[in-house]
């Protein structure tokens, strides 16, 4: 399988099949949001529009970047989510860059959004799809985040057939600019555990799929299958 990887501003629209990757934390997040019931996450382009869609349904609890702060209800952090009752709610998310990357390439016949913790499923949906060509979107530090990068070529080797030892990739994310920050108590809305959560690989069974729905950008958890770009 063919592979490029960009950064956000590389993106230009031709991406036929995309793999999003926010290692710490957008996408761990949100795999531990749908591990612990959430039916689906809308993705919102900014703050505004997140708390203009939480107004339009009450129910909905909106999730931001950084400190905790009026109008939402949780926080980017793998651990901190699983103390919130999510069973059959729907998270708008917004943050920083893994959102904004995943809106980026809504728009693809196949884009799925990925970390460590769901590397092996993502794996398993490509080849499923017989995707013959997949771009890779590393989305912090406009596509340097070492964390990402190292996310964005294990699932290259995986996707080439290969048995893979995931511990070097864990290695250079864990000792990344971003995993010190967390780890240093530098990123507002984190708890000690995030990192080595992110640091999980294959922890959940199923993908993350972004799709338009009724014009919103919506991911929902998907079981790997075949035909997905029939």
């Amino acid at each position: 399988m063919d592979s490029r990887v960009v950064g956000i501003p590389e993106v230009d629209g031709t991406e036929q099949v995309a793999v999003v990757i926010d290692v710490m934390r957008a996408f761990t997040t949100a795999a531990w949001a749908f591990h612990c019931g959430a039916a689906k996450i809308v993705l919102a382009a900014d703050e505004d529009e997140a708390l203009a869609v939480k107004a339009s349904h009450p129910g909905w609890l909106a999730l931001k970047d950084g400190a905790p702060a009026s109008g939402f209800d949780l926080v980017n952090s793998p651990r901190l989510i699983q103390e919130a009752d999510l069973a059959g709610r729907t998270v708008i998310q917004k943050t920083t860059a893994g959102t904004v990357g995943a809106l980026a390439v809504v728009e693809a016949r196949l884009a799925l959004c990925a970390g460590f913790v769901v590397a092996g499923a993502t794996a398993r949906a490509l080849a499923d799809a017989g995707a013959e060509s997949v771009t890779f979107v590393a989305t912090g530090e406009d596509g340097r985040a070492a964390e990402d990068l190292a996310c964005a070529e294990y699932l290259d080797r995986l996707l080439a057939g290969e048995r893979v030892d995931p511990g070097p990739y864990l290695h250079r994310a864990g000792t990344s600019p971003a995993a010190d920050d967390l780890r240093g108590e530098r990123r507002g809305g984190a708890h000690p555990a995030d990192v080595g959560l992110c640091l999980e690989v294959d922890r959940f069974d199923f993908a993350m799929k972004v799709g338009r729905e009724e014009g919103t950008a919506v991911l929902r958890p998907l079981r790997s299958e075949k035909s997905l770009l029939a």
